[in-house]
């Protein structure tokens, strides 16, 4: 699979840094983590602890999907910018366990999609190439006319391009809606589609978790679940977080054949922004029921460093495989960081 994401040292960025890189509103992986929040001016930085070196550096691992935020290629038309993204399915195969491998349906060669970003009002536009053996279509959460609603098959082989104008902001989704639909989706064509605001949201170290289930006896039953794609893997590698430093994780929920989910986060509580479109924090909990489709923007800092856990509170899913940990980076590990200059 494709290496469409890789950080390799302790990642570091200010905004004078990303002007001379002339990374500043271009589609860049990598210095996605700060984009949103540049047009401010704000100096504040936000500092991203290293991928483990256990990491393959040619592979698309939960890992690297967890800070991988694809802003497409950037365009001027007409006096607008166009965000145009290229999406292809097809066919791969994961191992759920040493015992248990599965066959998905994939986008651009990982589980689940890309993370796709845009900024409200701009064009977005979606160039979808189907290579998957089967009909498939993407169908993008948001506001946009009937004809780019994602409904009508694109035969394997063929292409389809949706084209709307980014809004509302939030935290939505696009996901394969051809029928089953439930079957589309739990086999791996979904991913999420943040929209951002016109006002940026304050720095932080921002993560992508998404949930899904597996039905690997096809009976309509989920046999195993995971965060961003394999089960078990955030117990296995925990993700690397500093100490005090606000966290801002955009969580979905696609696990299909399951009424609802809770997600609980331990020794802590987070801000709630219900479906990422407000910028004031609804509430505050430790626990949040969620909905299939349903996602939101949770903030929160640890305040101890350690390892802690998050899950789903129904044990069964967290105990076949939607659990993992944060490893909180002790804040004297976080010291001497260079000032913006």
């Amino acid at each position: 699979m494709p290496n469409n994401f890789a950080l390799g040292n302790e990642t570091l960025w200010s905004r004078r840094q990303l002007l001379k890189l002339g990374l500043v509103g271009a589609g860049v992986a990598g210095a996605g983590v700060l984009w949103q929040n540049l047009s401010a001016g704000s100096k504040t930085l936000v500092r991203v602890p290293p991928i483990s070196t256990n990491t393959p550096s040619d592979a698309i691992t939960p890992m690297k999907v967890l800070r991988d935020f694809d802003y497409g290629t950037v365009k001027k038309e007409n006096g607008r910018t166009v965000r145009e993204f290229r999406l292809t399915a097809g066919t791969s195969v994961i191992q759920l366990n040493t015992a248990v491998s599965y066959n998905i349906w994939d986008l651009n060669g990982r589980i689940p999609g890309p993370t796709l970003r845009a900024k409200q009002g701009e064009r977005v536009r979606v160039l979808f190439l189907n290579k998957a053996g089967h009909s498939h279509s993407l169908h993008f959460h948001g506001i946009h006319t009937s004809e780019m609603d994602g409904i009508r098959p694109v035969s394997n082989g063929s292409v389809a391009i949706y084209e709307f104008d980014a809004e509302p902001y939030g935290v939505h989704l696009y996901h394969c809606h051809i029928e089953p639909v439930t079957r589309h989706i739990s086999k791996g064509l979904y991913g999420m589609f943040i929209i951002d605001p016109p006002k940026p949201r304050p720095m932080a170290d921002e993560i992508v978790l998404v949930m899904g289930g597996y039905d690997v006896n096809e009976d309509k039953r989920n046999e195993y679940y995971a965060f961003n794609g394999l089960p078990n893997y955030y117990m296995d590698n925990p993700i690397r977080i500093y100490q005090n430093q606000l966290v801002r994780l955009y969580v979905l929920n696609l696990i299909e054949y399951e009424s609802a989910v809770t997600f609980h986060l331990h020794a802590n509580f987070f801000d709630v922004y219900r479906y990422g479109m407000s910028l004031a924090a609804s509430e505050k909990t430790d626990v949040i029921t969620m909905g299939i489709a349903e996602r939101h923007i949770l903030e929160f800092a640890f305040r101890y460093p350690g390892k802690y856990m998050f899950h789903p509170h129904q044990d069964w899913i967290a105990e076949e495989g939607c659990m993992g940990q944060f490893d909180v980076i002790s804040e004297k590990d976080n010291q001497n960081i260079p000032k913006s200059s």
